[in-house]
């Protein structure tokens, strides 16, 4: 999202208790058995298996859960079924979002989603609403103090990124999908520390936040989103600088 990285930043300073470790342990999960139910259990054949353990270990998942995630998926073991859904709508001050879940039970799903949206300002709208201004990226962050600037770029273009630009305390790098492997694997090399690299989606335009309020309401929105259970990923076109940022 725009914005995106100075989220991470935020939630980076968050402190990461058992609960919210639990929580995001169990996303997921759900992530996991999804991708091995669709595409199988090798990672080195399934690409959203291997990113969705890739996520997994960067949130430092036990080997043996993620394990257990796979044989779910694959039907080794029994587990719930789960079914992608997305839904769209907007926020306060005309901010598009645009919510990715897995869930057990839609008829559950969709009320509450719909109810988050009111009690923060926003609406539920239909699909295709707000999915046309986004497109699907790679997307890596890295912290400005963990990397030279120049020797970035250079990294970062000759590895086939589209775009590299400052956002907040971040560098963020954008590519097409299917560049984001050898992206992701020039910047290791390099030994440079990733904050974020996963495949996300990037609004063509933004909508400008200057109103505190407005602020408050668009991010607690998506925070909202981000703590409920069934929901996977959350994305908005916000654009909020940082003072505003910060008081909101």
């Amino acid at each position: 999202m725009a914005g995106h990285s100075h989220w991470a930043g935020i939630k980076h300073k968050k402190a990461a208790n058992d609960a919210k470790r639990g929580k995001i342990w169990s996303k997921l999960a759900r992530a996991i058995i999804v991708a091995a139910r669709s595409g199988g259990g090798d990672p080195g054949m399934n690409l959203p298996l291997r990113y969705a353990i890739d996520k997994a270990k960067a949130e430092n998942m036990p080997k043996d859960t993620i394990e257990k995630a796979v044989k779910k998926g694959t039907g080794e073991l029994s587990g719930e079924s789960y079914e992608e859904v997305v839904y769209e709508g907007y926020a306060k001050g005309g901010v598009a979002v645009l919510v990715e879940a897995l869930t057990d039970n839609r008829t559950r799903t969709a009320p509450q989603v719909r109810k988050l949206f009111e009690r923060h300002g926003g609406s539920m709208g239909t699909s295709g609403c707000v999915n046309w201004m986004f497109k699907k990226k790679g997307l890596i962050t890295v912290n400005q103090s963990d990397a030279n600037e120049e020797e970035l770029m250079d990294t970062a273009l000759s590895a086939g990124a589209e775009d590299m630009k400052s956002e907040g305390d971040f560098y963020e790098i954008t590519c097409e999908p299917g560049d984001f492997d050898s992206l992701k694997a020039a910047v290791e090399e390099k030994g440079i520390k990733m904050e974020m690299a996963e495949i996300s989606m990037i609004p063509d335009t933004t909508v400008k936040v200057d109103d505190k309020d407005t602020a408050r309401k668009v991010l607690s929105l998506v925070e909202a989103f981000e703590d409920h259970d069934d929901v996977q990923n959350v994305y908005a076109n916000f654009d909020i600088e940082d003072a505003v940022m910060a008081e909101s």
